[in-house]
């Protein structure tokens, strides 16, 4: 009876282990399966072109209004828009009246001076009659020379004529110029750049340009002008590129985009599978796989190539990123790995 009852007892301690064992089995393999699984990429840092895109409008070298310093009369305009001018050339005639009233009162005065001079040689007139004689002389061919400025209206620059808003025998009103002359050879464009590069953009430095205009044409230019301060709202700085024009194939107006290389920077490298945007936020993150658990890193992106992201900041070289399976995960989750 005694050894009946002892194998009984250890068949049900047999049995209870087995149960227990499986149990726990089954257990561990149901927390594993229950795991999200997910697929890793490790990353590493490789030197990076810094090529940079900005863009910008075409701007004239230099922009001049031509027009008289007063109201009058224009006599006749003498170019049409888009005739090429040089300097000096004659634009525009407003009327003369004026000009030949100064020029009749200028040979008055020449003779007043010439008379009151020889008087002056043998004692018959004073110092002081002299010099008022030469003074109204004097300010007589200042404002005869400011009406030939403003009768005959000639271009200051060589360039292209790029408005007329006036016909022959309008009047004159100064409200608007009568011509507007660009140079546009060279041309100019003017760039925002961000406050990272302030130290690396030289003057001098060579940069490429497109033209949506020229599709596949690239042109090149120069850095000519470095402002020297930084906006303090968009934390960036002007600068300003020279493009020469000498067919005048760029036109003022036109969309340019500019592209500067700054060199290489040794940069982590993601794929683009693994960046998550924060929703409400412009903010990027990245899971990161260590010790069976994921961590969730922000970081700073940099360019965009193909199907990677250079990251300025937040994951170190060698590290896992998670690149597929993140839609399920949270922070300091434990994952399976699956290839």
């Amino acid at each position: 009876m005694k050894t009946t009852y002892k194998i009984l007892l250890f068949l049900f301690i047999v049995g209870f282990t087995a149960c227990g064992s499986k149990d726990n089995a089954n257990k561990t393999e149901n927390e594993t399966a229950s795991k999200p699984k997910v697929k890793l990429q490790q990353v590493t840092s490789r030197d990076v072109e810094q090529n940079y895109e900005f863009t910008a409008t075409v701007e004239p070298e230099v922009k001049n209004n031509i027009n008289p310093t007063t109201p009058g009369r224009i006599r006749q305009i003498f170019v049409e828009v888009g005739d090429q001018v040089s300097k000096g050339q004659k634009l525009a005639q407003m009327d003369a009246a004026n000009l030949v009233n100064s020029e009749t009162q200028i040979e008055n005065y020449k003779r007043i001076y010439k008379r009151v001079s020889e008087l002056f040689a043998v004692g018959g007139a004073s110092q002081q009659e002299l010099d008022n004689a030469k003074l109204q002389l004097n300010i007589a061919e200042t404002n005869l020379k400011n009406l030939q400025e403003n009768t005959m209206l000639v271009s200051p620059i060589s360039g292209i004529v790029s408005a007329r808003n006036f016909d022959n025998g309008d009047m004159y009103n100064g409200q608007q110029p009568i011509l507007t002359i660009m140079q546009i050879n060279p041309v100019q464009l003017k760039i925002n750049v961000s406050e990272t590069f302030f130290s690396k953009v030289k003057t001098g430095m060579p940069v490429d340009i497109k033209l949506d205009v020229y599709e596949g044409e690239k042109f090149s230019g120069k850095v000519s002008l470095i402002y020297p301060t930084i906006d303090d709202k968009t934390r960036t700085f002007p600068v300003e590129i020279r493009l020469n024009n000498p067919r005048n194939k760029v036109r003022p107006g036109m969309f340019a985009r500019v592209n500067i290389n700054f060199g290489t920077l040794n940069r982590v490298v993601v794929p683009d599978q693994a960046i998550i945007k924060q929703a409400g936020s412009g903010a990027r993150f990245v899971y990161i796989y260590e010790n069976g658990k994921v961590s969730y890193k922000q970081v700073e992106l940099g360019r965009r190539f193909d199907n990677e992201y250079e990251l300025v900041s937040g994951v170190n070289s060698g590290a896992q990123v998670i690149v597929s399976g993140q839609s399920k995960l949270n922070d300091g989750m434990a994952v399976q790995v699956i290839k």
